[in-house]
């Protein structure tokens, strides 16, 4: 296992059924299929250990959301369902660190490294991952344990869901955080 803090602090990120719905996936499916059971792993592990835990989850305020609060998407993947003391944040846009609280929980329990894994990895992982690393965080985010799917560009150009991922990891690895893997991070 890498070596982190004691207290370095697990985030899964908007893990919920939602992302099922085929709606994400119109312009091509989605990368790394092996991610739920990867943060199963990350999860097992930090609950063995006795580590910090905290599950962002997306209450959207968007009419016809899959992640609305109240419809079926909104609960989270079997996976990842959060046991009863761990730690659930809720958000509303794609950082995890607007209006949450999330960084003044953080601080309280003088927790300064985060390992972060999660969806969407060009979204919601990113952009919390980007604000964490500007916050001051040790930043690991773990690539087998987020996933996308593929997008069109402005041009019309279809990118893979692996492309879009590889660079969207691209961007923030040794900026805002060092990318891993799961067999990487815990050995």
């Amino acid at each position: 296992m890498e070596t982190l803090s004691s207290n370095a602090a697990l985030l899964v990120i908007d893990l919920q059924k939602a992302i099922d719905d085929p709606r994400w996936s119109r312009v091509g499916p989605r990368n790394n299929p092996q991610a739920e059971a990867n943060v199963a792993a990350l999860l097992a592990a930090w609950r063995r250990d006795g580590r910090p835990i905290v599950h962002v989850r997306h209450d959207s305020v968007e009419p016809d959301s899959s992640y609305r609060p109240g419809g079926p998407g909104h609960a989270f993947k079997d996976e990842a369902i959060p046991f009863p003391a761990e730690t659930v944040i809720s958000k509303r846009v794609n950082s995890a660190f607007i209006g949450t609280g999330l960084d003044d929980w953080l601080r309280a329990r003088g927790i300064a490294t985060l390992v972060v894994a999660g969806v969407i990895t060009n979204n919601s992982v990113e952009a919390t991952v980007r604000m964490a690393g500007n916050l001051g965080y040790d930043v690991r985010l773990v690539a087998d344990a987020c996933f996308t799917f593929a997008r069109k560009d402005r041009s019309g150009r279809l990118w893979t869901a692996d492309e879009v991922h590889d660079l969207s990891l691209a961007n923030m690895d040794g900026e805002y955080a060092k990318v891993v893997d799961t067999a990487e991070l815990l050995g």
